[in-house]
């Protein structure tokens, strides 16, 4: 079926895309993964080749291009490289706390931050979850409060991506324990903000030189113009912005699937069993054509997606439908690649057994494929 998302300009920026990670990524990411750690200068370049960061205004270094069809197009050429790990990276600065920065800052708040951005030289993070406290946001325990010009945070936060690497982090605390709802903040803390202290790499399954980590806050201090947007409208400003958050983990989700079933398929032309090529069996040509109709079908609906999101459509409904059964077609399709690559598919050298480690937190993060389902439910039944 004839894919029709793309415009003459975005396969242009494709080529832009691709020589790019052909000559600043595939290098070198087998080695950020046996070390762990991503070189920050490869943002530096991206920044720079306009590999992520569009939608920053011109003002402040950007190209103020918010056609989400460029990030799509990012998302399936790191898939066809399988550089998962990058990705992540990359995605957790376009499709999250870029949008805090750009959506919810002043004129002097913009001017501090978000030329750094723009240059690859800020790297964001995203602080919510707690220990004991994943989906449930009116869990977070992390409080803020105000003390003169400041104010005073202290709790925990875990499994924050990019928390080594971060520059800077967007926080959720709550400000007043008496308002629900209303009583919950965001706030930026930079890197050198007193009290706060990093913890542990944690060490993950998969996506190895993305850096998640444990975070404290021990009585740091925050600059009360570092509070972002209005205080008590934290918990709407999260709610809000998922949307966007699920869009790109279903984006990275189908153009990873779409790239390892790919791979499969040539494997299967190539890989000769009982002296004749895998693909001649009836068994797997019947497995190559289920997961290529479910793989269309679903395109389909991301594409849809994608310009939703771009008229301003994109409803939190509809993005959950996307995030947990594009993430959830992703690992069913993912493993049985695996299955049909043999013993090799379980070697990490072949990229679908990195994949199969690698995408296995997308059905998680992002709000996970049980909480996107009782979203769902709670629309057609309200």
């Amino acid at each position: 079926m004839e894919r029709v998302l793309y415009e003459k300009d975005h396969e242009l920026y494709r080529e832009t895309v691709r020589e790019f990670l052909v000559r600043e990524v595939e290098p070198h990411k087998d080695r950020w993964d046996t070390e762990r750690w991503i070189d920050q200068t490869v943002f530096t370049r991206a920044a720079s080749a306009g590999v992520y960061g569009l939608q920053i205004p011109e003002e402040y270094g950007g190209s103020n291009e918010s056609d989400y069809r460029y990030r799509m197009i990012v998302c399936e050429e790191v898939a066809k490289i399988n550089a998962l790990s990058f990705g992540l990276t990359i995605s957790l600065q376009d499709d999250l706390v870029l949008h805090y920065l750009l959506d919810l800052t002043n004129d002097e708040q913009k001017q501090r931050w978000l030329p750094g951005f723009a240059a690859g030289e800020t790297i964001g993070a995203l602080a919510m979850t707690e220990p004991g406290t994943g989906s449930d946001l009116q869990g977070i325990r992390t409080s803020a409060v105000r003390d003169g010009d400041d104010w005073i945070i202290n709790g925990q936060k875990t499994f924050i991506s990019s928390g080594i690497m971060a520059d800077i982090v967007v926080v959720a605390a709550r400000t007043d324990p008496n308002a629900g709802s209303r009583g919950f903040s965001l706030f930026v803390v930079e890197r050198d903000t007193p009290g706060f202290v990093r913890g542990r790499q944690l060490d993950k399954i998969g996506l190895p030189s993305q850096d998640t980590a444990e975070l404290f806050f021990e009585n740091a201090r925050v600059p009360a113009t570092h509070l972002l947007g209005e205080e008590g409208r934290g918990l709407q400003y999260l709610m809000s912005h998922l949307p966007r958050e699920r869009l790109g983990v279903t984006a990275k989700a189908m153009a990873t699937t779409r790239a390892i079933f790919d791979i499969t398929v040539n494997y299967c032309k190539e890989r000769r069993a009982f002296g004749q090529a895998i693909a001649d069996f009836q068994n797997t040509r019947f497995e190559l054509a289920e997961m290529a109709t479910e793989i269309d079908i679903a395109t389909s609906y991301v594409d849809q997606s994608v310009l939703a999101y771009n008229a301003g459509k994109l409803t939190p409904v509809d993005a959950a439908k996307g995030k947990w059964y594009i993430s959830e077609l992703q690992k069913r399709v993912i493993d049985r690649c695996l299955q049909l690559h043999g013993g090799y598919g379980y070697m990490t050298e072949y990229a679908v057994g990195k994949a199969y480690v690698d995408t296995r937190i997308q059905t998680i993060y992002g709000g996970t494929t049980e909480i996107m389902k009782e979203i769902i439910g709670r629309d057609i039944v309200r």
